[in-house]
This record gives structure tokens, C-alpha cells and sequence, in this order.
């Protein structure tokens, strides 16, 4: 774990001790307040309570780093059955600041588990909440928003007063530069099986680890790097493509990333990114964003492509949104853009690309990991528009 990692856990997460199964309360900035077990880890943890509609994939769902200080509310009502392994990570660690579910598996039973959930939550100190109505408290965050929460229990739990002033003096979402804290620290590179057909570079804004290997499966050489990396630095791989990952926080605080994906179009090197970086794409063609009422977060989610009509039913995880209209069409420094996906359910902005199609991003997750693999072929489309980019070009690819 890195020194910032450290820092980060030992913000939002005291106590530690092994669950016991004893009181614990989870406490709403508005004053609703659920009462259950402890699950998993003993302590305090604080972050802003969202939920998520997956019925499975809840070890995805907590070691992806888009998660990071945040309170997950699971909406499937039984959590854990499968137990935990050491295949399906989606980081190095659970970003989840903490985790509320109803009914807990009693056991494990997968062939593939190496431990308990609980268990697994326990070693890295996440403190969650079990035994409450999660159907309540989902439909509490649908009318009234994610907001501040925090799970209480062990020695933490004192007179609600004293716990909702916890809650509310934490930091809000909104306003959150939390990429460089879930960032690698270096530059690291995924290899594919056979010869590479191209190289890509990957910035890292909260990166899953499925996603470069779906490059990989493509004959895509990936360079993961460090949210901060330069330009200069960036072109000093010779890539023949850039990608933009996911990511946490309010992409409002993005500059550098902005810059750098300014950067990057300039050049005219393909560019693809997802999730947090269709934001950054979004932002760095002149859009703006906006904090959602409760977000996108799940693996059922049916998108439309406006070009095609075609509808795809997409894994999300997004409480940020850019601001737009399905088909619009917009004039920017690197030429005409326009919005090219929207959410079927509630017409937030889903993608956006260049007309001249040298680079497009789009708000889910086609590396499915949890997920449905309808999107999968953007990978097929990126690599593709890299055939006849910049750096293909030089190397006569």
C-alpha cells in the first residue's frame, strides 16, 4: 500500500477490529438513520452513500478505485454467497470507503472462493453494516440524492447527534480531486500474447484491471501511467493511441488531465476513453458537467448510439454527467464534436466523439467487469481508428 493509499484509508476508516455481529448504525446527513450488524470490519468509516442496482459482480464492484470514498448500498438483497477469490479483483485493493447489505450469506460456496467476504473485508479494514432494509433506504436515496453518510459500530457508536456531526463535517463529492490518489505511482506495461499490433498508452485516472487486458486480447501493447504524466512524456512512448480510464470525483477538478487530453487531440493521435474519461474528453472540448441526484451505478443500464440506433445494455458507475442533448453537434478547437450516446432511461449524456471520428469516449464500462459484453467492440472500433493514426503512420503499420 502507498503512502497516499495509507493516508486515504486512514481518513475515512478507524477502528478496524474483527466484526462481531454487534450493533452498528449507518447515519444520513438529512438524519435518517438505519440500524443492523456489523459487517466486516469494527469501526467508522465515512463517505457519500450511493447505490448500486448489479445483482452480481460485488468484488468488481468494490476493488474498483471509481468507488473510492464511497458507501455502497447493495440493491440485490443477498450478498456473499460466492465468497471472495483471487481472480476477480478489479485493483490491488477495496476502494469502497464502506458496504451496506441485507442479508449476508451464512457461508460461501463458489469452487473458485479462497475466503468470506467479511473476511475479506475485515483484512483491509472496510467497515460495513448488515441486516437493514435495503429497499428502504435505496428508494430514500433515489428522492432525496447521495448524500454524507457514515457506518458506526464498536466503540465508534455514540448518540446519533454526536455521529450526524461526523457525518455532515466530512468533505463533499462535489469538489473532489481524487484521481491522483487512486493513480499507479509508475509506469507499468501489460504485453499482449502474441506480437504486438499496436501500443497504447493508458492514463491512469482509476484504471480497472480488465481494461488493458482487453487490449491485450486485441495485440494492443498498453503503458499504464500516472494521472499526472505529460504530454512530452506521454509522446516519448510512441504511442499509437491514447486511452482515458475511469475514475473517481468531480471531473470539475481535472485541469491537468484536461490539458493533457487538449494535448493529445492537438496531435491528432487517437484518443478513446470511458467513464471518468468521457468527462475529461467532454470537458476538454468545451463541455460542462454536473453533479447527478443519485448517478448511474449498476450493470443493466440501456444506452443508444445516434448514429446507429443501435442500444446496448451497459455496466455504469457515475455520479458526475456532462451536460448536452442526444445528436447535438457543437463546434470545438479540434473541430465539429457531437453527443453520441444517451441513457435510454433518462437522457444523460453517454458519449461523445469528433465528427472526423479520430476520437470518442463514452460514459460506461465496455470492459464489463461486472457486466454485460454488448460494448466490448469499442475496443474492435479503437483499434481500428489506430490503423491509420499518427503514429501508424511513422512506423507504416
Amino acid at each position: 500500500m502507498t503512502t497516499t493509499e495509507e493516508a486515504s484509508r486512514s481518513d475515512s476508516v478507524r477502528g478496524g477490529g474483527r466484526a462481531t455481529g454487534g450493533q452498528a448504525a449507518l447515519v444520513l446527513e438529512d438524519g435518517r438513520v438505519f440500524r443492523g450488524a456489523a459487517y466486516g470490519a469494527v469501526g467508522e468509516t465515512l463517505g457519500e452513500a450511493v447505490f448500486c442496482t448489479a445483482m452480481t459482480g460485488y468484488q468488481e464492484t468494490l476493488t474498483d478505485p471509481s468507488y473510492h470514498r464511497q458507501i455502497v448500498v447493495a440493491a440485490a438483497p443477498q450478498i456473499g454467497n460466492t465468497g471472495w477469490n483471487e481472480e476477480d479483483d478489479e485493483s490491488g485493493k477495496i476502494w469502497v470507503a464502506g458496504y451496506v447489505v441485507r442479508d449476508p450469506a451464512r457461508r460461501a460456496s463458489n469452487w473458485r472462493a479462497t475466503t468470506t467476504l467479511p473476511e475479506a473485508m475485515q483484512r483491509q479494514d472496510i467497515v460495513g453494516i448488515s441486516g437493514i432494509d435495503t429497499r428502504a433506504l435505496v428508494r430514500h436515496l433515489r428522492t432525496r440524492g447521495s448524500m454524507k453518510a457514515g457506518i458506526f459500530s464498536g466503540d465508534a457508536l455514540a448518540d446519533t447527534d454526536e455521529l450526524l456531526g461526523r457525518v455532515t463535517g466530512q468533505p463533499s463529492m462535489l469538489g473532489a480531486d481524487l484521481a491522483e490518489e487512486v493513480s499507479t505511482d509508475s509506469v507499468y506495461t501489460l504485453e499482449p500474447a502474441g506480437d504486438p499490433r499496436f501500443t497504447v498508452v493508458a492514463v491512469d485516472l482509476g484504471i480497472k484491471t480488465n481494461t488493458p487486458r482487453m487490449f491485450a486480447e486485441r495485440g494492443v501493447r498498453v503503458h499504464v501511467v500516472p494521472s499526472n504524466t505529460s504530454i512530452d512524456q506521454i509522446l516519448e512512448l510512441n504511442p499509437n493511441g491514447v486511452f482515458l480510464s475511469n475514475g473517481p470525483g468531480d471531473p470539475a477538478t481535472q485541469d491537468g488531465a484536461v490539458a493533457l487530453t487538449q494535448g493529445v487531440l492537438e496531435r491528432g493521435l487517437p484518443l478513446f476513453g470511458i467513464c471518468f474519461g468521457n468527462q475529461i474528453l467532454g470537458r476538454a472540448l468545451g463541455r460542462d458537467t454536473y453533479k447527478m441526484k443519485f448517478g448511474h451505478r449498476g450493470i443493466n443500464i440501456p444506452v443508444i448510439e445516434h448514429g446507429t440506433g443501435r442500444i446496448a445494455i451497459t455496466a455504469q458507475n457515475h455520479g458526475f454527467a456532462l451536460a448536452g442533448e442526444q445528436g447535438e453537434q457543437f463546434d470545438t478547437p479540434f473541430g465539429k464534436a457531437e453527443v453520441s450516446h444517451v441513457c435510454a432511461n433518462d437522457g444523460t449524456v453517454e458519449g461523445v466523439r469528433l465528427v472526423d471520428g479520430r476520437a470518442f469516449s463514452v460514459q460506461y464500462h465496455p470492459e464489463a467487469a461486472a457486466g454485460p459484453h454488448d460494448a466490448a467492440y469499442l475496443f474492435d472500433r479503437f483499434a481500428g481508428l489506430m490503423e491509420g493514426g499518427p503514429a501508424a503512420q511513422r512506423k507504416g503499420v
